[in-house]
């Protein structure tokens, strides 16, 4: 369970997780040694599962963003783990979530413009197994984006 400190510290570390433990001790007012000991209890225990870089997409020139709604052949637990699993080795999949309502997969997927999004479409996710259909929504604006969540409200 986690207290009111253990979620103001994943807050800052959200933030921006390469502050130090000593500015991190002073905003949340303890000892950089709690501090420390917070936060290894936080990896341990997989509260805290791992620390990335967040990268601008259009600095890497991969700014379309599509939403991909797929549906499957079939609902079998075979099919369903196929999927799943060859699904997961496209890198262009940003996100899979497996859904309920009209179709059984949502993907977010990330690629440079409309052409590479074909390609894509034509030679990698329809080659997949058990593939029924897809209907592919194309990203105009983010209004909003994050990986924080929160944790005080």
């Amino acid at each position: 369970m986690l207290d009111t400190t253990d979620k103001n510290l994943l807050a800052l570390l959200q933030q921006d997780a390469k502050q130090t433990i000593k500015s991190l001790a002073f905003k949340l007012s303890l000892s950089v040694t709690a501090v420390h000991e917070r936060i290894k209890k936080l990896e341990r225990n997989q509260t805290i599962s791992q620390y990335v870089a967040l990268i601008d997409k259009n600095r890497v020139n991969k700014s379309f963003m599509v939403l991909c709604h797929l549906k499957l052949n079939e609902h079998t637990r075979e099919n369903i783990r196929r999927f799943e699993k060859e699904v997961t080795q496209l890198p262009e999949v940003m996100e899979c979530y497996h859904v309920s309502g009209d179709y059984d997969f949502i993907l977010k997927i990330l690629v440079k413009d409309m052409p590479a999004y074909r390609e894509f479409l034509v030679d990698k996710l329809t080659a997949l197994s058990g593939i029924g259909s897809t209907q592919s929504t194309f990203i105009i604006d983010e209004v909003k984006e994050t990986t924080q969540i929160a944790l005080n409200y």
